[in-house]
């Protein structure tokens, strides 16, 4: 019979709990102090302990079915915990109301889902609108002078030209605050090749007008009236082309879209400042015939009938994570530059609930279950990976652990050329 070997195994404690331990052995010398101060080091140890047994030393997310929200709002800035669900359910709980004209930003509808998320609201000011003869009172906190005046519920087309200019004088211009000037652009009525259109314009004269629309005439072209004359509102103008058979086509102009970064907005908000539409093209094309049927065409004439405007977006750019969050992010390997587009992703995928399965809605379970197999095709985790079991290939703890779900949704944004990528993608489709 063999004789049975007793390994001892030592343990080492680490240094913080050496450290500690020390600390209670000279307190214990002092009674007065030793209880309450031996009681604190205990529930630090314990909570030392408690992260290296159970999580690993892995960094832990604080779960909570409220997120903390800061309002600025009539000069002063109130931050506050909440479960609403949306901008103007924050407002609603928090008793801000909106008056005619205020603006909120983002709009009431956007769906708050991250910590730190800002809503900023606008008071609305005094604004007189001067449209020729006829001035309008009205109050708006609106940005652009188009967003003003559409607030007041005045008409104004692509090509009429708004300033915004301030009040000098109050006796001689009779308003107060700001100004918006409209200056009308003359709608007249152009016949292009047989097919009728109106245009508004600023031009003073038909071959200017033509001029401005990038309309050149051809040799075998004739206009009528002359080029030379001024143009009036509702004018009847006819360019024509003889001897060629032709058609047209109306054709969409897109808008184009004005980004501003806005540090005042969280991080992926978004705010309209001002709508844009898309404006009108009318194509000529020159028919190629033969026996009398069409087997072909040629572009001769390109005329904007109506000019796009601009929309212009305030795109939020203030990142401001709890500590857990950037806590898990910096043990993933995750770069401090990519945080926002990680914070972004899985706050809308699972709101940071690593044992959160996909159609799971308003709670984090406290651990894992298995409510569906993990090769099903159900997501799964932070980043609601499908099939969940693939994150297994970042590690074994894969079901729990948020770092090493991370560090497996690290490798699956290089299919979009990185985090960044991911993030544009999640913007465009709302998944990834």
């Amino acid at each position: 019979m063999k004789a049975v070997k007793h390994v001892i195994t030592k343990v080492v404690p680490s240094r913080a709990i050496t450290k500690s331990v020390h600390r209670i052995r000279r307190l214990s010398k002092h009674p007065v102090v030793a209880i309450p101060a031996v009681t604190g080091l205990f529930i630090v140890l314990l909570t030392v302990v408690g992260i290296i047994v159970f999580s690993g030393g892995a960094p832990k997310l604080r779960q909570t079915d409220t997120h903390i929200v800061i309002i600025s709002h009539d000069k002063q800035e109130q931050t506050l915990p909440t479960r609403a669900h949306t901008v103007g359910d924050v407002l609603k709980k928090a008793d801000i109301v909106l008056h005619q004209g205020d603006v909120v930003e983002p709009d009431a509808d956007t769906e708050v889902v991250t910590d730190n998320f800002r809503i900023n609201v606008y008071r609305a000011v005094p604004v007189t609108i001067v449209d020729g003869n006829r001035k309008t009172f009205a109050y708006s906190a609106a940005s652009t002078p188009r967003s003003i005046v559409k607030q007041a519920g005045i008409d104004v087309y692509p090509e009429d030209n708004l300033a915004l200019l301030p009040a000098d004088n109050f006796l001689t211009e009779a308003s107060i605050g700001q100004r918006v000037v409209i200056q009308r652009a003359t709608a007249v009525n152009v016949n292009v090749y047989g097919t009728p259109v109106q245009m508004r314009t600023h031009a003073t004269t038909v071959g200017a007008l033509l001029k401005e629309r990038g309309l050149k005439l051809q040799p075998n072209d004739s206009v009528q009236p002359s080029l030379k004359t001024p143009l009036t509102a509702g004018q009847q103008i006819f360019v024509l082309r003889k001897g060629t058979q032709i058609a047209t086509q109306e054709l969409e102009i897109p808008m184009e879209t004005q980004t501003i970064e806005d540090n005042s907005l969280t991080f992926g908000a978004i705010a309209t400042r001002q709508e844009g539409s898309p404006g009108k093209k009318l194509v000529t094309y020159q028919l190629q015939l033969e026996n009398g049927k069409e087997v072909g065409r040629k572009v001769i004439q390109e005329v904007i009938t109506v000019q796009p405007t601009t929309r212009i977006i305030a795109k939020g750019k203030n990142f401001n994570a709890s500590s857990d969050k950037l806590a898990v992010m910096q043990a993933a390997g995750i770069s401090s530059s990519d945080y926002p587009y990680v914070d972004y992703i899985v706050s809308r995928e699972s709101g940071w609930c690593p044992t959160k399965w996909q159609g799971q809605a308003g709670y984090c379970p406290p651990s894992y279950q298995e409510i569906h197999p993990p090769s099903s095709g159900y997501g799964y985790g932070l980043v609601q990976s499908t099939p969940a079991i693939k994150m297994a290939s970042a590690g074994g703890d894969w079901q729990t652990n948020p770092v090493t779900q991370l560090r497996w949704a690290t490798g699956y944004a290089s299919r979009y050329g990185g985090w960044a990528g991911a993030y544009n993608h999640w913007v465009t489709y709302h998944s990834w």
